[in-house]
């Protein structure tokens, strides 16, 4: 197995959720003023935000999503993943309207990396929920061409493994109870959650 990338600390989240708001206001028009917009980009030529990690952006306003767009897989750089995907979760999220100026005063951005995800091997249903780490995996199930995930961040809407595993084959397009009558391919990650809610 190859060596998983370093931990971030709270700084570097810091600096992520910059570069994602800031990644907005020039999307809408706006720019940070010239001497921040270069200490960010100073901060961000540091080589532990080029490897390549997975990340989510979340938006948020009045604690209602607004929007959530991300990559699973470590396909891109850190910092190319945050911008991307801070741009189509405001932009290009199907649930939802384009981000509006107005709002973007209102918005709360979280961003996640992701750990490289694990397969997990099980033999029943029963197995596969004793296999769950309920707040902390992430979960993805693929079954043929329907696939999706939830961030580990879901289990606080839906506490339960049998809910959280229904949902997520809702998502994919799946019956509710395909984890129980198919076998599907599981695999687990876990998150940095960096939010601004929280800083």
């Amino acid at each position: 197995m190859k060596d998983e990338p370093p931990i971030l600390k709270a700084e570097d989240g810091r600096l992520l959720l910059r570069l994602a708001r800031s990644t907005l206001l020039e999307k809408l028009g706006r720019r940070l003023p010239p001497a921040e917009a270069e200490r960010l980009q100073s901060a961000l030529k540091d080589p532990r935000f080029h490897a390549r990690r997975g990340t989510f952006v979340t938006l948020t306003i009045g604690g209602e999503l607004r929007g959530c767009i991300g990559n699973i897989f470590p396909t891109d750089p850190l910092v190319e993943g945050v911008r991307r995907n801070a741009a189509h979760a405001a932009f290009q999220d199907p649930r939802f309207k384009p981000l509006t100026e107005d709002e973007l005063d209102q918005v709360s951005i979280e961003v996640s990396i992701l750990s490289d995800p694990q397969p997990v091997p099980y033999a029943t249903a029963q197995d596969l929920i004793q296999r769950l780490h309920p707040h902390l995996d992430g979960v993805i199930i693929r079954q043929g061409y329907a696939s999706a995930t939830f961030l580990p961040q879901v289990w606080a809407q839906v506490p339960k493994a049998e809910d959280f595993l229904g949902h997520l084959c809702l998502k994919a397009g799946l019956p509710r109870d395909a984890w129980k009558r198919s076998k599907l391919d599981v695999a687990t990650y876990q998150v940095q959650r960096f939010d601004e809610k929280l800083e």
